[in-house]
């Protein structure tokens, strides 16, 4: 019966390895994230289920096993924030379909092209790295965490694409490689040429719509305003069995969006995530790119408060550079008024000591 096998072990060879034999052996991998504290990653285990565990120091066998299904190669941790771990099923053929849309899109050579990995290999975007590398042949370069000197030096070496996110994408010369993807939360108004945002979930795999337009085999719709997505990528269905498709396989993504007469895909973001103030629909991210710009500003992140007369307050949370001198209310309405609509500006500004974020960087939600 074919098991599931977490992989609790530092990016690199070993890491490709175990992976390997897992797949060659009919089993699947649940990768785990090293940096979760022992709580969670005993809750994670005993959410997921593994039948047993690697790390470095050798092999466990897990109680309570639950088997994985013929063909299935992933179960991988959504990156949600709140709630019990979850655990999306991704099947070979869904693995290797996201593989060969993804190389066709940014028409990869393995006789030319290496990968590099160097993001967290328990989160889709990393992984998806590792596993693109494995499904086309493509020569493989797996880091145990991001170092920009490591990176430029797998450049250096022959290293030319490159999954990146945003704060990590700053920290480097994008210039070192000929592909970037770009994930994990918006793009930099300076983002390079050659670097392609990306936009996908653990429940597709990884990125299915490339600098806006759907890969190969990737429909998108839009109902009530959400996007809906039906692909070879999808998974098939989360750990404890149930299928968040409806009858005709499309996946509801729980993000807001619009599809152009043209095929051309904008994310506007998470429902759960649209303050509307007044009658007027804010989105926090475009905002937050705006106020991330000011002077004074070296974190923020934007939320609705209860407001009795606007229903929802737009509200900056706000790391300040010096906390002696803050950027004042003023300063922030007055930047967000130049380029967006004046009831996107905040109505409320609150200084803290930090934003809380994943592993990717992206704002933990909801901010309290």
């Amino acid at each position: 019966m074919a098991r599931l096998v977490a992989l609790a072990l530092p990016g690199g060879p070993g890491f490709v390895e175990a992976l390997r034999r897992a797949w060659d052996a009919g089993d699947a991998v649940l990768p785990v994230d090293l940096r979760l504290p022992p709580p969670a990653r005993a809750a994670l285990l005993a959410a997921l289920r593994p039948a047993v565990l690697v790390t470095p120091a050798g092999v466990e066998d897990l109680p309570d096993a639950l088997p994985v299904q013929p063909g299935d190669a992933l179960v991988v941790a959504t990156s949600g924030t709140t709630g019990e771990p979850k655990g999306a099923v991704l099947t070979h053929d869904a693995v290797r379909a996201s593989a060969v849309a993804s190389s066709d899109a940014l028409a990869v050579d393995p006789s030319t092209d290496r990968w590099l990995a160097c993001i967290p290999l328990a989160h889709v975007g990393g992984l998806g790295v590792v596993t693109r590398a494995l499904c086309t042949g493509t020569p493989l370069e797996v880091h145990d965490r991001f170092d920009p000197a490591a990176v430029v030096d797998a450049a250096d070496r022959g290293a030319t694409l490159v999954s990146l996110v945003a704060t990590a994408l700053a920290r480097i010369d994008p210039s070192r490689f000929r592909r970037i993807l770009l994930g994990g939360g918006p793009a930099p108004e300076d983002r390079p040429p050659n670097a392609v945002t990306t936009y996908g979930m653990t429940e597709t795999g990884s990125g299915i719509v490339y600098d806006g337009r759907p890969l190969q085999g990737v429909q998108l719709r839009v109902v009530d305003g959400e996007l809906h997505v039906r692909c070879p990528m999808l998974l098939r269905a989360y750990r404890d069995g149930t299928d968040p498709k409806d009858a005709d396989g499309w996946f509801p993504t729980g993000d807001l969006g619009a599809v152009g007469p043209d095929g051309t895909v904008q994310v506007f973001g998470r429902r759960s995530e649209l303050i509307i103030t007044g009658g007027e629909n804010v989105w926090p991210a475009a905002v937050e790119r705006v106020l991330a710009e000011v002077p004074g500003v070296a974190d923020v992140a934007v939320v609705g408060r209860p407001d009795p007369e606007w229903g929802r307050r737009v509200t900056a949370l706000v790391v300040p550079t010096d906390p002696a001198a803050p950027p004042t209310l003023e300063d922030l309405r007055a930047a967000v008024k130049a380029v967006l609509p004046a009831h996107a500006a905040p109505r409320s500004l609150e200084l803290v000591d930090a934003i809380p974020r994943t592993a990717l960087g992206k704002i933990r939600r909801p901010v309290p």
